[in-house]
């Protein structure tokens, strides 16, 4: 991906394994932007409204240029707080089309590089159709994405490259039959098998990117104590006397806040913590003619059957959800109903995050499914999530990394719908259709499925229960990339050139394994 983004939920580590996505350019860079098509004007409050209104008008490229002039004129002048706006204008206006790096010719490129046995009428329909695009400046820009996400709707094409490329049998080892049906049968559920990890988190911003004076903020994510995630350690926190706030390691999301001063680095600033916890396998057995009623007045109840920034209750979320369960009222077999509609009906999908969390009007993770048809693992669980709390079934987002396909971590989500009498049940639609890319016997591929449906593996790093979760100090405005997650450290300095949250995830690198 061009640039890596902290939490991304692409950052499922097959698709990184298998198709990280060649690199393509603008029509319009911004070396191309040149003095003519930029408005002349002699003020930088002049130059600040014509961004304003090229913003609006989706111009972004237009707008970041001229978002970043008013910035320099504002610098120069003194002005720091018009200043700060002008700069954080133009990091919106890159945030809005850095997922878009293609026009068509260079799409169609990407596209044959990545599938050689691609047909032209398949690519054509592809793009024209159902490819993620994106309009700045009267010109039509394609995801970065758009070669892996033919493949993950077109099992024709993939299965022949995924067998190649990954140990099913290794992916699967906690969905097949072994020692997670033997506890069931024994009857220790749902927590079992229990895993205990241990490792290092580490943030690197290098010295050329630091600023000379002010403040670094910092949202460091760890893990949270959770049912399934227990015995959580942190410890040897860097810069611990900067430490303003934590770590926090239970309630909704866990963290550590550092405030420090610029000028208390020296060279590159290096984060570190060792972290540690124990991680179990989830296996619900649920009768559903147990399931016990819901207290609609509970605060919790009402939390996660409510609309959040990314979780929509809308009324095309209702009819939908409606027409999936039909006349079934046992909210358990609804969840179910849910988790087969999404993926058999939704192919696993990359999306542009930063994107959707940039343009306005604002629009839902899980509305821009619904409309698009396009979701990864997190857009999936939040519009399944939207459809279970639609229902008045409580359901959540919930994420962090996972450890399941190769061993090493990668960032990922799944959901957990609560049923009264069982507790939080975890189902993960995206490694659910795994089962999809490769040539298996449709025993194995349902057997698969159906274990993903209301179980969970124990290679699982929890840092979030919920998307949108509020930490404190809450993010100012305009200032973090991708607020709904918080996977990889959010950054911010008001006295800072860069862009921090842009690149920051190919600065943040977790080393975890199971411990013997």
């Amino acid at each position: 991906m061009s640039p890596v983004i902290p939490g991304r939920f692409a950052g499922f580590v097959l698709l990184v394994i298998l198709f990280v996505a060649a690199a393509g350019c603008l029509s319009t860079s911004d070396d191309e932007m040149t003095e003519s098509s930029i408005p002349a004007t002699n003020t930088a409050d002049d130059i600040a409204l014509q961004a304003d209104a090229a913003m609006a008008n989706t111009e972004y490229q237009t707008a970041a240029a001229l978002y970043e002039e008013a910035y320099e004129l504002f610098t120069v002048s003194g002005d720091t707080a018009n200043a700060l706006l002008a700069r954080n204008g133009m990091f919106r206006a890159k945030r809005a089309v850095i997922e878009y790096p293609y026009n068509r010719t260079a799409a169609e490129a990407a596209m044959q590089e990545r599938i050689p046995m691609l047909t032209e009428a398949d690519m054509n329909a592809w793009l024209d159709e159902r490819a993620q695009t994106i309009e700045s400046d009267g010109e039509v820009f394609y995801f970065e994405n758009v070669a892996a996400d033919f493949l993950y709707a077109h099992f024709d094409y993939i299965r022949p490259m995924t067998g190649k490329m990954m140990n099913f049998g290794y992916v699967s080892r906690y969905a097949v039959p072994g020692e997670s049906s033997s506890a069931a049968a024994d009857g220790a559920l749902p927590y079992v098998n229990p895993v205990r990890y241990g490792g290092t988190e580490e943030l690197v911003l290098p010295a050329d990117t630091l600023p000379e004076t002010g403040t670094l903020s910092i949202w460091y994510p760890l893990p949270l104590e959770t049912e399934s995630q227990q015995d959580v350690v942190v410890t040897n926190l860097s810069y611990a006397e900067y430490i303003v706030k934590g770590p926090v390691t239970d309630g909704q999301i866990a963290y550590v806040y550092y405030e420090i001063p610029a000028d208390a680095i020296e060279g590159d600033l290096v984060i570190t913590a060792d972290i540690a916890f124990t991680s179990y396998e989830q296996l619900f057995a649920v009768d559903p003619a147990l399931v016990e009623p819901y207290d609609p007045t509970d605060p919790e109840y009402l939390l996660y059957t409510s609309s959040s920034r990314n979780i929509d209750i809308s009324d095309d979320v209702r009819a939908l959800a409606k027409e999936i369960v039909g006349g079934e009222t046992n909210p358990y077999l609804q969840a179910q109903a849910i988790y087969r509609y999404i993926i058999d009906t939704y192919p696993y999908s990359t999306v542009p995050h930063v994107s959707i969390d940039t343009v306005e009007p604002k629009v839902a993770e899980s509305d821009y499914m619904l409309s698009t048809g396009h979701g990864d693992c997190g857009t999936q669980s939040m519009l399944f999530t939207a459809l279970c709390r639609s229902l008045g079934i409580p359901a959540r987002a919930t994420g962090g990394y996972q450890m399941l396909l190769t061993g090493n971590a990668g960032s990922h989500f799944w959901a957990e719908y609560y049923i009264e009498g069982y507790g939080w049940i975890p189902c993960d639609k995206t490694v659910a259709e795994i089962a999809d890319w490769v040539e298996i016997g449709e025993d194995e591929r349902e057997a698969f499925k159906t274990y993903y449906a209301n179980n969970l593996d124990p290679a699982r790093f929890v840092i979030q229960k919920d998307v949108d979760v509020i930490m404190d100090p809450a993010f100012p405005k305009d200032a973090v990339v991708f607020r709904l997650v918080r996977q990889a450290p959010a950054v911010v300095c008001d006295s800072a050139d860069v862009d921090f949250g842009t690149y920051i995830g190919t600065n943040f690198s977790i080393h975890i394994e199971a411990e013997e």
